[in-house]
């Protein structure tokens, strides 16, 4: 048997490229012992993602979907890198979800290791 620990480890899940848009993802670890890629660097107000695509961040760095409604007002919450990847059809599912989705699609665009050749560029002249 091991030994007993005070405070629970933190999961580490880490970061990877996604395979569709080539967007950095956070890969997070569930209650479900299953694993999420959630869109890195955002955390929404809950109040503002429908019940269902809430995930909450619990103090041992696990995720789990928040349905309570209506959340606390200052609550924040993840969403799935799935939603706002630049490169999968979905819905629109709510307006701010569609500009991140073409801000990601910006950065996907500039992030190009292969630009176009120079007699493709606009004529700035």
């Amino acid at each position: 048997m091991g030994a007993l620990e005070e405070t629970p480890r933190r999961l580490s899940g880490g970061q990877s490229r996604c395979p569709a848009c080539g967007l950095p993802q956070d890969r997070v670890a569930t209650l479900e012992h299953d694993w999420v890629m959630l869109e890195p660097d955002m955390a929404p107000l809950a109040h503002t993602v429908p019940a269902e695509h809430r995930w909450i961040e619990l103090p041992d760095g696990r995720v789990t979907v928040y349905g309570v409604c209506p959340p606390d007002q200052f609550q924040r919450c993840r969403i799935e890198h799935r939603l706002a990847c630049p490169a999968q059809p979905l819905p629109d599912l709510w307006p701010w979800l569609t500009a991140l989705r073409e801000e990601n699609a910006r950065q996907a665009n500039r992030d190009d290791p292969h630009p176009p050749p120079p007699e493709q560029w606009p004529d700035a002249g």
